[in-house]
């Protein structure tokens, strides 16, 4: 995996967590349920990342 597609990864998953705090002290369920579904999108493209990374050896 390279650099930069961990720090993009680990980014959006932070920008993740600050949405869903927002949304969480806004009491704004649509902010909240975007924040979490941008920390698994994150969580899935570092997956994803891993599995490359096995392959290649």
């Amino acid at each position: 995996m390279s650099a930069t597609d961990k720090i993009k990864n680990a980014a959006q998953g932070v920008a993740g967590r600050a949405k869903e705090a927002v949304g969480g002290a806004k009491d704004d369920d649509s902010m909240r349920a975007e924040g979490q579904k941008d920390q698994a999108s994150a969580d899935l493209k570092q997956r994803g990342e891993h599995v490359k990374d096995a392959f290649k050896g």
